[in-house]
């Protein structure tokens, strides 16, 4: 049980009703952990209030911090473009991530993004929870191995597990893949593309299980 705690938990900052409008209203004055510090403002999910798929990220990158808005950076044109291709519109799912804050190091004029730590992680688990409550999703999937491990546990390998469908009490079914940064990482073309490719059949498999839940 999270501690009701305001230095180690976002608990404290939930409002009584959880509908995702009363959500992204409180999330914006959430002081759960010190991330807010250096962060321009909040970033909140956003998407269907009754999408049946929902997309957990790590965190805001930098066009997110400044936008308040979820991925809609480099990565999060990756999403769409792969989504699009996977036949998943983005307009009918719900994206979000396991933090809600920016978390970066200087460097030069820069703001480079920073890991967050599972006990940050863990301190912003009430606002993904609450959102996966509000929203009701029949898949959840995790893009990367911080999201992953958020819900999954700190020894959830996406690259051993990656594609498949997991139980977990108290959650719908959730399903792990890659985060699309991690494809633009990657060192050559042909690398890129081939992580692309994967990526997209991870999504064709998540688009399936939706197909064939819905029978």
């Amino acid at each position: 049980m999270t501690p009701k705690n305001p230095k180690v938990s976002a608990v404290d900052f939930l409002p009584a009703r959880h509908d995702l409008r009363s959500l992204l209203a409180a999330s914006k004055e959430c002081r759960g952990c010190d991330l807010y510090r250096n962060a321009t403002q909040t970033v909140f999910g956003e998407g269907r209030a009754s999408a049946t798929i929902l997309f957990v990220g790590e965190q805001p990158g930098d066009q997110e911090d400044l936008a308040g808005r979820p991925f809609v950076g480099p990565a999060g044109r990756l999403l769409d473009a792969c989504l699009e291709e996977a036949g998943i519109e983005r307009s009918t799912a719900y994206v979000t991530n396991a933090v809600k804050h920016f978390k970066w190091e200087p460097r030069g004029k820069r703001r480079i993004h920073k890991k967050p730590t599972m006990r940050e992680v863990a301190a912003c688990r009430p606002w993904l929870n609450a959102e996966i409550e509000a929203v009701g999703p029949r898949l959840i999937v995790c893009l990367g191995a911080t999201a992953a491990q958020s819900l999954l546990g700190s020894s959830f390998c996406v690259t051993q597990d990656r594609g498949k469908t997991i139980e977990v009490k108290g959650y719908p079914p959730i399903m792990a893949t890659v985060h699309p940064s991690s494809i633009l990482r990657a060192q050559t073309e042909e690398d890129r593309e081939s992580e692309r490719r994967l990526f997209v059949a991870d999504l064709v498999t998540a688009a399936k299980f939706l197909h064939n839940s819905q029978a």
